[in-house]
């Protein structure tokens, strides 16, 4: 489970590198060119998806991997799938069906890191001992 984890955040940290990139780095008529979708939104709100998508990629990676604050990884995921469940709403708006399924895999993907960070392979701060949930089940005829 924590290498799947690992592979997951580090192609979703690549993907949504890329993508944030892109939207911060090109002009927005370059954009618009390449993703229909942008010509639909005012360019500052591309811009900020841009930072949103750039910041919550490095979010996946570094605090787990430094072990500093790694409780904003799956918050970083999470954020993230908030970000892919507004565009499916957008692309399901704009009647772009061939886009729902990337971000409808996407999103799933990301809710499996936040679920995988915050519950089933949390990492702990440096310093700390892991903190693993366990389910406990008491007896119905304790002593």
């Amino acid at each position: 489970m924590r290498l799947a984890l690992w592979i997951i955040q580090a192609l979703m940290a690549a993907a949504f590198l890329a993508a944030g990139g892109m939207k911060l780095a090109l002009p927005i008529n370059e954009l618009a060119a390449q993703m229909e979708w942008v010509s639909a939104l005012p360019a500052w709100l591309v811009r900020v998806i841009g930072v949103a998508e750039v910041a919550g990629a490095l979010g996946l990676i570094f605090p787990a991997l430094l072990r500093v604050l790694p409780w904003l990884t799956p918050l970083a995921a999470a954020g993230l799938a908030v970000v892919m469940a507004l565009a499916s709403g957008l692309h399901l708006a704009r009647q772009e069906y061939t886009h729902i399924g990337m971000t409808s895999l996407l999103f799933a993907l990301l809710v499996f890191v936040a679920w995988g960070r915050f519950r089933a392979e949390p990492i702990s701060a440096r310093g700390k001992t892991a903190a693993k949930p366990r389910l406990e089940l008491q007896s119905a005829h304790a002593n």
